[in-house]
């Protein structure tokens, strides 16, 4: 019955969505980084399709490790700001509502991610081993069933290396973030709530 409680749970349990939403559109950018740069060299350097020229590896490793640092900035800092403002607005009850969200949430969304990516991953396999037709017809052209399985696993692939993965983290740094900060959280929380008129 207490609003400030069901208030961090809604914003608790919103986090893993948002947390989540902001991985998968990492991974789309960056991968669509590559792909320009893998473009580019088919472009500039001869011979590469033919076995005579050498690719720029160390370039699309350079993209790969810095869109994987620069795009978990703003995660991160949101792990990091949510639970102190939370706070500091809600109270101690407010943090004990985002923490029970955003870990009932996190952990059910974790292991669908991971399952589902993973389903979708085998799947393509599964096919391209010969099943539901393989990636060819007999007449040669493509089989849409393929086609499908790819796509299932162009989504996977980030569902089960990066978003389910990093949900532990999420959850793991907001209850490191709330502990840490809770001697600020139990002081200034009354000061800030009188000043609001949000107190009770």
């Amino acid at each position: 019955m207490n609003p400030k409680l069901i208030c961090g749970l809604f914003i608790g349990a919103m986090m893993a969505f948002v947390f989540c939403g902001m991985t998968i559109k990492a991974v789309g950018r960056a991968a669509g980084a590559m792909v320009n740069e893998v473009r580019r060299q088919f472009r500039e350097i001869a011979g590469i399709m033919e076995g005579t020229g050498k690719p720029d590896y160390a370039r699309c490793v350079a993209i790969s490790t810095a869109g994987a640092q620069k795009e978990m900035i703003l995660p991160s800092l949101l792990a990091i700001i949510v639970p102190v403002i939370t706070g500091l607005l809600l109270g101690v009850s407010g943090v004990m509502g985002l923490l029970a969200g955003g870990l009932t949430t996190g952990f059910v969304l974790a292991i669908t991610l991971n399952n589902s990516g993973g389903a979708w991953d085998n799947a393509k396999k599964y096919i391209e081993k010969g099943a539901h037709g393989g990636k060819k017809l007999p007449d040669g052209s493509k089989n849409p069933i393929h086609g499908a399985a790819v796509v299932g696993d162009t989504v996977g692939d980030p569902f089960k290396d990066t978003s389910g993965p990093s949900l532990n983290i999420l959850i793991k740094l907001m209850t490191m973030v709330s502990v840490v900060f809770s001697g600020v959280v139990v002081k200034f929380a009354p000061i800030i709530a009188a000043k609001l008129g949000i107190g009770g």
